[in-house]
């Protein structure tokens, strides 16, 4: 065959325009450690989606929306289950505790949520979360205080366990759950197995499990889809809103958070690509959702922190308690280190600044915008927890507005001192904001572009 042969195809070789590549997906993220308010800036969105996705973590998350006066409470379904209009999709990043999944849609259910089972496509790639997952997730939380005097914080929910099967080839996918039983049950002893071998305390019943698992495979069935192939389908077929819903945020990402005291997956906008097995040139607005002060879990580096009558303001009348644990969380002035550094990571389209009403009262309000160390600026974000701790945050004081925002629908119904609150935190992160939110119903965010 002579090299001219290889040739003939006109279009061989020629690079395809890069313009002409399907569906865009939406992307929202949390931008600080979590709690944010992405549901709320989800379900806004959701409401003119005919896909939403989640694509990593699992129900360690919490996400909390109001519709019609009901509050739905969601763990690992997508938010945008609520959506009757709409495909809900759990993909291959996100790992499946399944009594949980069917606890959470009972709950809803008795809420009102309806033919859920219809409109939600699992990725038959994605891991699963045994119990044992859980009761492991519990007894290192136990092992780690008792060696460092210190914990992760984690919910316990086994997400943790469950990724570290996954890494290290042990673990078990939707996919063999619903293949060979005997091949599944056989892999599941050997994995329960192992984790006796590590933590001779914990008990594992595994037939009652796996008769369990044997009800929940024939459950989730005809939900199961090729994930890969669901979203290239879905990208490149006719016109569709696709949405992605952020477990977690930025600081609490495997590589980029506070590490240790973060969770196990990306929770930054490279792990929707990975979580859902698509390109990254199909990634379209990627949205930031930034509370107006900062909050954190469990224990690790708070720079902006504040232990103090300020603190306990924000987290009484912010009404901060995790949604997954009920932990009390801590609170802190916005910290705009962290947002440039997020923003770094996920090239923010623009931000949703929530809970703004929350800073209704103060007389004053600081807002943190730079760090410095031994007395010198860095324009990074510390990677080593102990070197986090000693920064020393600068702060810029704005006038508080002294008013209730809370009926504000528009920008020019907001007070001057808010308005420049929120131009100050666009200028010094240089990411614009696009909603803000100054209550907890869906008519609170004020949509400002």
């Amino acid at each position: 065959m002579s090299h001219k042969a290889c040739y003939t195809n006109p279009g061989a070789g020629v690079k395809r325009p890069r313009n002409d590549t399907g569906n865009k997906l939406t992307v929202v993220l949390g931008a600080q450690w979590g709690d944010e308010g992405k549901g709320k800036v989800v379900d806004l969105l959701a409401t003119e989606s005919d896909i939403i996705c989640r694509c990593q973590g699992g129900n360690n998350a919490g996400h909390t929306v109001v519709v019609d006066g009901k509050e739905y409470d969601f763990h690992l379904l997508p938010s945008g289950i609520i959506n009757s209009k709409a495909l809900s999709v759990i993909g291959n990043g996100v790992v499946i505790h399944l009594p949980g999944l069917f606890e959470e849609a009972e709950k809803n259910e008795k809420k009102g949520l309806k033919d859920w089972e219809k409109r939600l496509i699992i990725s038959d790639r994605a891991h699963i979360v045994f119990d044992f997952h859980q009761a492991v997730d519990g007894l290192q939380e136990v092992q780690r205080e008792a060696q460092e005097g210190k914990n992760i914080g984690t919910t316990k929910k086994g997400i943790g366990p469950t990724y570290s099967s996954k890494a290290s080839r042990t673990g078990l996918r939707i996919c063999d759950l619903l293949a060979d039983f005997k091949d599944f049950s056989m892999r599941f002893k050997n994995l329960a197995q192992q984790y006796q071998a590590m933590f001779p305390t914990m008990e594992v019943d595994v037939d009652g499990q796996l008769k369990k698992l044997k009800e929940y495979a024939e459950r989730i069935r005809p939900m199961v889809r090729d994930g890969v192939y669901f979203m290239y389908d879905a990208i490149n077929g006719p016109p569709k809103k696709i949405l992605v819903e952020g477990a977690n945020a930025a600081l609490l990402d495997i590589d980029f958070g506070t590490y240790p005291f973060v969770t196990s997956s990306n929770c930054t906008v490279g792990g929707v690509c990975t979580g859902l097995g698509i390109p990254p040139l199909n990634i379209g607005d990627v949205y930031g959702v930034v509370k107006a002060y900062t909050t954190r879990v469990g224990i690790g580096a708070f720079p902006t922190e504040q232990l103090n009558e300020v603190g306990e303001l924000l987290q009484t009348r912010g009404h901060e308690v995790g949604v997954t644990t009920g932990r009390k969380r801590r609170c802190g002035w916005l910290d705009l280190v962290i947002l440039r550094y997020a923003n770094m990571i996920n090239g923010f389209t623009a931000f949703a600044l929530t809970k703004l009403d929350i800073l209704d009262v103060m007389d004053e309000i600081k807002v943190g915008v730079s760090y410095k160390l031994n007395g010198k600026k860095i324009p990074y974000f510390p990677a080593n927890m102990d070197v986090l701790q000693k920064v020393e945050v600068e702060y810029e004081k704005l006038p508080g507005w002294k008013s209730d925002t809370s009926a504000c629908r528009k920008w020019d119904d907001l007070p001057v001192k808010a308005q420049n609150y929120i131009r100050f935190v666009e200028i010094h992160v240089g990411v614009p904001i696009k909603w803000v939110g100054v209550g907890k119903a869906r008519e609170s965010m004020i949509q400002m572009f």
